[in-house]
């Protein structure tokens, strides 16, 4: 993509599963890549593969060391690191705090770090790697959905405040993918999310072709949007669906 070619681009989670198969699709594409992960020998590997700069360290405090490797100017930040975090209400509020701060938090610090710069350039491009879970839900782990739509309606906000100065927001919002996070979400995972599940490079083509729509909401698996609507328009009948889907999940032995 000409949007894409000879950009800076950062790209947080690199370490495996959809950040790497983001950061082999820019690097591709001509961009310029930065990779980050707290697992340094796996993006030190990745950068090598693909000629980009491995920073390695909390995605949350990347972006003027990530800004220096790009000689200034980051065009393209994707937000894609992320936890998976199983649990209920009960869940110690450590497992909430990781959540939070991972899924949302290191969002709006990459933002505040990026905002000034892009906005008085009248330009920049921001890649929120949320979840369904965050247009929906899902069973099985509460930090995880409610932390995940935290990052789509931060997503949202962001583009409603600033794309008539030049910001363009994209939510990347899969079902199931097959990562490493997939493998660790258990029995839920296994009724829910195996069953459909596609390979990380489907998603990165699913936010290629988001950009070239500049369309903000990016669906991998289509019949989410579906799902999103019906959520929408008759939530009850929603939730009662959902409420089976628990149950199913809880009599096949949760």
């Amino acid at each position: 993509m000409s949007t894409v070619r000879g950009a800076g681009v950062v790209v947080t989670g690199a370490g495996g599963g959809i950040g790497a198969a983001l950061a082999r699709r820019f690097a591709a594409e001509g961009a310029r890549v930065v990779v980050n992960d707290l697992d340094e020998a796996r993006i030190t590997a990745l950068a090598e593969e693909i000629g980009g700069v491995a920073v390695a360290g909390d995605a949350s405090g990347i972006v003027a060391e990530a800004r220096n490797a790009l000689d200034g100017t980051v065009d393209v930040y994707c937000a894609n690191a992320g936890l998976a975090s199983p649990g209920d209400p009960l869940a110690d509020e450590e497992v909430w705090a990781a959540a939070w701060d991972v899924n949302v938090m290191a969002h709006v610090r990459a933002a505040r770090a990026l905002l000034p710069d892009w906005l008085e350039r009248g330009g920049g491009r921001f890649v929120a790697t949320a979840s369904a879970a965050g247009l929906l839900t899902m069973i099985g782990a509460a930090p995880y959905s409610v932390t995940k739509h935290g990052a789509v309606a931060f997503a949202e906000w962001l583009s409603l405040t600033y794309r008539h100065r030049g910001l363009k927001v994209h939510a990347i919002c899969p079902q199931g993918v097959r990562t490493d996070m997939l493998t660790a979400s258990g029995s839920a995972g296994d009724l829910v999310l195996t069953p459909g599940a596609i390979e990380p490079d489907a998603v990165a083509d699913a936010l290629f072709d988001a950009m070239a729509e500049d369309r903000f909401l990016v669906l991998p698996h289509p019949e989410v949007a579906g799902y999103y609507r019906a959520r929408a328009e008759d939530t009850e009948r929603w939730l009662r669906g959902m409420n089976r889907l628990q149950r199913t999940w809880e009599e096949t032995g949760a």
